[in-house]
């Protein structure tokens, strides 16, 4: 069963933390000095906080799969999106080695799909600059630099 993925960056870790326990009722799961995550079941939903990123606020949005085939599953789904995919094997990011698929919604905001393959003991690896363009990721801890979307408004 896959498992909804939320990933706030925060100005205070710690605060948050105390914040975010209260509202879930439960200390988090995984917790480093710039890093904190709730693994819940009710609802079901992978909640993370870090102070690694240069803005505050929602950092990014995710789907986490269970397995190897629910993330098969996921990437027909963006696949049908349309968006561009940006694809990482083995890549290690927020304290976990993960095989992901990156995509921009409409507003530009990064969602990832993932499937976790074990944990690593540091927060992740060091922004890789985009092939493409040069340019080294600006935001979503770990999600590689993707195209911006175009207004269906005004192109």
């Amino acid at each position: 069963m896959k498992r909804l993925h939320v990933h706030v960056s925060v100005a205070n870790i710690e605060s948050n933390v105390v914040f975010y326990s209260a509202v879930f009722g439960c200390e988090p799961t995984v917790r480093k000095s710039d890093y904190a995550k709730w693994m819940l079941d009710d609802p079901r939903v992978n909640f993370a906080i870090s102070s690694r990123s240069g803005k505050v606020g929602l950092d990014h949005l995710g789907i986490q799969a269970e397995d190897d085939s629910e993330l098969a599953e996921l990437k027909q789904c963006l696949d049908r999106a349309g968006a561009p995919i940006a694809e990482q094997k083995g890549t290690g990011c927020c304290y976990a080695v993960s095989d992901k698929y990156w995509v921009l919604d409409p507003q530009g905001i990064p969602w990832e799909s993932f499937h976790s393959l074990g944990e690593i003991p540091v927060f992740g690896e060091s922004p890789k600059a985009n092939p493409e363009t040069g340019e080294a990721p600006k935001s979503a801890c770990c999600a590689p630099e993707l195209g911006k979307p175009s207004s269906p408004c005004c192109g």
